[in-house]
């Protein structure tokens, strides 16, 4: 996972943002988040009252445990152009990313919402109000977040898994989950039939890559927050060099099936490309097992099923790390994976085997170069080639799909490399491909100025999704046209939500004088 501006980070206006302009801001961030970390501490919980209010039900980032991200409600085609700004709620968190990177849950009339501090709100849905809030102040790089389930909030900091109360934001159990320092924690929780489930990646709140981390699933109890097992997504030993190398780890909650299995996209391998004296990843030979792959487990035990690997021997930094939408067309189970490949990939879940596969934004011919390098055939690499995706390109955020079409956020964005060092080049354009279920072929795609880095959202008939420029936007699901677009009070990395009549926006990341973080709520009529 490399230091993405825009991925954990967007941008209002109508002018596409550049890539030096945000590294700036960002390091103006960073700078902030390491005076938040130096002199704040825990926080507890506090209520504004909800005696009135129903607690209970469930809550996923992913909305379903298919992770379709597909809501239904009153916002459609019809009455989406009725949308207006029904209220606001600052964000006044500081990470390296900005106040916000997650998707906020709704259940029963509350948002349950977490910041870039680590922090925790129960927020009214109809007014905006602030039932309650568990401050941490700790601060974590993204992208984070929170599930509800069994009348608890489950979430993570940096280094540790809680639960808290759902109706009073009381912390019922934390636990540490860092093995060594080399490793961090940037998970938005799963949830499944009582269990709670939690990954290590291995960076630190910096986004750099110390060596000896390992990317480590933790199956937690929900009731006390006891580890049931544990899923090594790399080895312990790291391949070749272990005191160079680390890797793994997932980005997002995994999915799960009816049958008791689940299915996650895990991170990449470190370093990339390489080190001087080792380029192209020779410090670490072979494929790199499981990194930049979608694994199939049993969710009670974690016994692995089958594991597929889009991206062997990654030097590019492309993680294959979204929650699989988890579908059946024809008969036919699947789950799709995405990642930073920019690449969709279609298995069938009962083998593994992909069924179809859809390259999506931009591509220069590089896509086997992870191949080459773990075959040493280095002449066919070249070095200073313009390559798509760069480590800010691909599918960074989540799918989403109704029962026809898969919607895949996209970032254009190129990099050159010489085998030890990649170079960020300036290019930030966005996509939005729809694609066909069953075929795997593209149905419509809208391009924009700006990139996509925030997940979409399918809502009855229409598909939300918010550009780096600041802009929300609503397309018809079925053709691509636009229904209905808004302009943000600053940039959003985060994936949006809707419930009702209520769309819920986080705008997290000011990349102008101005704008001001704020999560945004537009109603069908307003207020």
């Amino acid at each position: 996972m490399a230091a993405l501006p825009g991925r954990p980070g967007h941008a209002p206006g109508r002018v596409a943002v550049r890539r030096s302009r945000a590294v700036a801001l960002l390091a103006a961030l960073a700078a902030l988040a390491a005076l938040v970390a130096s002199g704040c501490g825990g926080g507890g919980g506090s209520s504004s009252g909800s005696s009135e209010r129903e607690f209970g039900g469930t809550a996923l980032p992913g909305v379903d445990d298919a992770s379709t991200r597909f809501v239904e409600g009153g916002i459609e085609r019809a009455t989406a152009p009725s949308l207006e700004v029904a209220w606001k709620l600052a964000l006044t968190a500081q990470s390296t990313y900005g106040s916000y990177t997650a998707t906020p849950v709704i259940v029963n009339g509350v948002i349950y919402s977490q910041d870039l501090g680590s922090n925790v709100q129960a927020i009214d849905l109809a007014s905006g109000e602030v039932i309650w809030t568990r401050k941490y102040e700790i601060p974590d790089q993204g992208p984070n977040g929170v599930a509800v389930a069994e009348g608890k909030v489950f979430g993570a900091t940096s280094s540790e898994a809680f639960a808290l109360d759902q109706e009073t934001g009381k912390q019922l159990w934390k636990v540490d989950l860092l093995n060594k320092q080399a490793e961090a924690v940037d998970i938005a929780p799963g949830y499944h039939e009582g269990l709670v489930y939690v990954s290590t990646v291995p960076t630190n709140v910096s986004s750099e890559y110390p060596a000896e981390g390992v990317g480590t699933l933790y199956a937690l109890d929900a009731e006390t927050g006891k580890t049931k097992w544990t899923f090594e997504t790399v080895p312990k030993k790291l391949w070749g060099k272990p005191k160079v190398n680390s890797g793994g780890g997932l980005w997002y909650p995994p999915s799960f099936d009816e049958k008791g299995f689940m299915y996650f996209g895990v991170g990449n391998p470190a370093p990339f490309p390489g080190v001087a004296g080792e380029p192209w990843g020779s410090s670490r030979p072979g494929p790199n097992l499981y990194t930049n792959s979608m694994v199939k487990l049993n969710a009670k035990t974690g016994k692995m099923q089958w594991y597929y690997q889009q991206t062997p021997h990654d030097v590019y930094d492309w993680d294959f790390q979204n929650s699989p939408i988890l579908t059946e067309v024809g008969g036919k189970k699947l789950a799709i994976g995405s990642g930073k490949s920019g690449v969709v990939v279609a298995l069938d879940r009962e083998t593994g085997k992909p069924v179809w596969k859809r390259p999506v934004g931009r591509h220069s011919g590089h896509d086997e170069d992870g191949l080459l390098a773990m075959r040493g055939e280095y002449s066919k690499l070249k070095p200073g080639s313009t390559i798509y995706p760069g480590t800010l390109g691909g599918v960074i955020a989540p799918i989403a799909a109704n029962s026809t079409t898969v919607f895949a956020p996209v970032v254009n964005h190129p990099i050159t490399s010489n085998g030890t060092e990649n170079q960020e080049m300036p290019e930030l354009t966005g996509e939005l491909v729809a694609i066909d279920i069953k075929t795997g072929k593209v149905q419509w795609k809208k391009e924009f100025e700006a990139a996509a880095f925030g997940a979409p959202t399918v809502v009855n008939d229409l598909v939300f999704l918010a550009t780096f420029d600041g802009t929300v936007h609503a397309f018809d699901a079925e053709t691509g046209g636009e229904v209905w677009q808004a302009a943000l009070p600053a940039a959003s990395n985060a994936g949006l939500m809707a419930s009702g009549d209520t769309l819920v926006v986080p705008a997290g990341l000011p990349s102008a004088e101005g704008q001001k973080p704020e999560i945004v709520a537009y109603r069908l009529g307003g207020e």
